[in-house]
């Protein structure tokens, strides 16, 4: 038969014993409520609409390369600025992210949206289109400077979106520079949190892309 050990014997004389075996019972349960790691909210611009290819359209169509952003615009973070305490700051929200980087959504609804006016191009096709449509493609580049939720005060905020299109001819001599604009958009938030950020970012976005398509139409 087993004595007790000398702890326990102290202990129970002192009468600890009931307490150390409650004290004990009430950690090992606690193990077993241990919350999990919440995962963030993945957020985009929604399913977007089918975009026919336009026929007989006499447009030149459009090489649109990948988006050049830098600095925190390259990751998945959702960002903010508290414009009322240091608009130069930028704050990523905890639980919410991009599924993709920004660059590549914003370039995903901009070939949507000017997909409906004339012919978008990846890198690549535009040998293979003017070999056998006779026609020069111009080639749309497109910088994204700026892409948060930016609050004017604690329950006022909008979705800013700031980029910069260059529009380019291609020339038996190389690329020529046909036009060049910055956009600058900005749309309400109706909540003051990540989901408000993100579908006031999202409404820029179309915004932009309806103003962009304006502006290549305008351009011989």
């Amino acid at each position: 038969m087993r004595t007790a050990s000398t702890l326990e014997r102290r202990t129970r004389a002192a009468g600890l014993w009931p307490s150390l075996v409650l004290v004990a019972t009430m950690l090992g349960g606690c193990a077993g409520f241990v919350d999990k790691p919440v995962r963030p909210t993945l957020y985009d611009f929604g399913p977007g609409q089918a975009t026919p290819v336009p026929q007989q359209n006499t447009r030149a169509p459009l090489v649109l390369g990948d988006i050049d952003a830098a600095g925190a615009l390259e990751g998945s973070a959702v960002l903010y600025r508290l414009g009322y305490v240091d608009d130069r700051q930028l704050r990523p929200y905890s639980q919410a992210r991009w599924s993709a980087p920004p660059p590549q959504l914003v370039r995903q609804r901009l070939r949507e949206q000017i997909g409906r006016d004339r012919v978008v191009l990846n890198p690549g096709e535009g040998a293979a289109l003017a070999r056998s449509a006779g026609m020069l493609p111009r080639a749309l580049r497109i910088e994204l400077e700026e892409f948060s939720h930016l609050f004017q005060g604690p329950a006022e905020s909008v979705g800013l979106l700031r980029l910069r299109a260059t529009l380019l001819e291609n020339t038996a001599g190389g690329e020529r520079l046909l036009a060049q604009r910055s956009f600058v958009v900005q749309r309400p938030a109706a909540t003051a949190d990540a989901a408000g950020g993100v579908r006031a970012l999202a409404a820029a976005v179309d915004a932009a892309a309806d103003e962009l398509v304006q502006w290549l139409a305008q351009v011989p």
